[in-house]
């Protein structure tokens, strides 16, 4: 196997990983919604679970994607044209993980403290697994 070949292999693991990401973090993020629909009855705190918990794996999924595309267009076909399209990729993806991360923190990024996708998740599913007091 070549070079170019293994490196291709590559992305196409990444761009699996990148799917498998969005689809078990679907399925997660819905578990999230309705265990917290569950314990609090209160439809709109499941939703805002939804939407944090899918939006932190989506953006996940994202750097996954943008890592295959990197190694796909430095390491298989280097050329100016596959490098504008890569540029032209990755300033999308930014955009769109821009746009998510305002969407689901409700701030702008550089008025709190950086907080990765996986960070993410895990403070979303702590915060579904607490318990709140019944009201008396």
């Amino acid at each position: 196997m070549t070079f170019s070949e293994v490196m291709d292999r590559a992305a196409q693991v990444f761009e699996g990983l990148g799917a498998l990401i969005l689809a078990l973090g679907f399925v997660w993020s819905v578990g999230l919604a309705v265990a917290e629909w569950r314990r609090t009855s209160d439809g709109t705190k499941a939703f805002v679970t939804l939407r944090q918990s899918f939006g932190a794996a989506l953006l996940l999924a994202l750097e996954v994607l943008v890592a295959a595309d990197l190694i796909r267009t430095v390491a298989v076909a280097p050329t100016l044209e596959n490098v504008t399209v890569l540029a032209l990729i990755v300033l999308i993806r930014t955009v769109l993980s821009f746009s998510l991360e305002v969407e689901i923190e409700g701030t702008l990024p550089w008025r709190r403290a950086l907080v990765t996708g996986p960070t993410r998740i895990a403070q979303v599913s702590r915060r579904s697994r607490e318990t709140t007091p019944e009201p008396e």
